[in-house]
């Protein structure tokens, strides 16, 4: 097989998740007092981490903004957290992907907890052998979410596959000398998945398994 490590993102990659986010980060940032920005906006920092996230689109904030920020954040998302749905498919194509001689892992923005409370809700934890959060070292799209995975699995980069909706996750993988490859129905357009090294764009998940029944 040409890849023995499989590398998911989870927020519009696995769960159809980005337009809550975004929402929660428009609500937050009124509670703050601040500019709400537009959806395109907070899509598009989905995947860094909270506080990376708030940084970049309000990066005159004190830390104390910062935490306010998060905190608020976290008010309107966590009671609506439930609401969050699989993309319809996507369980499939990890059971197209098991192999005994093949990795799946987790490389998300999500906070530990965060990526807990979503696997107790879809039941998807049997599938990956491996998961990396971005308060656990440095978050999208620095690689350290996928050298660690690498380093856990001990496959080569070339044999990394990091499947994302962002150009942080194809970036990451880039920076890691790993695979990147997009799907364009979570948070970034594909005219902005585009600017990122990537070996392809598929646009539904029925598109991503075809992808990977050729190429993984």
């Amino acid at each position: 097989m040409k890849y023995r490590l499989v590398v998911f993102d989870w927020d519009g990659t696995v769960m159809d998740s980005t337009s809550l986010i975004a929402e929660c980060i428009q609500f937050a940032a009124r509670d703050c007092d601040l500019s709400p920005p537009s959806t395109e906006a907070a899509k598009h920092i989905i995947g860094l981490g909270i506080r990376d996230s708030v940084r970049f689109l309000f990066p005159n904030l004190s830390d104390a903004g910062l935490d306010m920020f998060a905190e608020r954040y976290r008010h309107h998302y966590l009671p609506r957290d439930g609401e969050v749905r699989l993309y319809e498919g996507i369980e499939n194509v990890l059971r197209l992907l098991a192999h005994d001689e093949r990795f799946l892992a987790v490389a998300t923005g999500k906070p530990r907890r965060g990526l807990e409370r979503a696997f107790d809700q879809c039941e998807l934890r049997p599938f990956f052998h491996y998961t990396r959060c971005a308060d656990e070292g440095w978050p999208k799209p620095h690689p350290d979410m996928l050298e660690k995975l690498i380093s856990a699995t001990g496959v080569n980069p070339s044999e990394t596959l990091m499947i994302g909706d962002t150009t942080h996750d194809l970036e990451m993988a880039a920076a890691a000398g790993c695979h990147g490859l997009a799907v364009s129905y979570g948070a970034h357009p594909i005219n902005v998945l585009r600017t990122a090294p990537h070996q392809a764009v598929v646009h539904t998940v029925e598109e991503l398994g075809e992808w990977l029944k050729q190429n993984a």
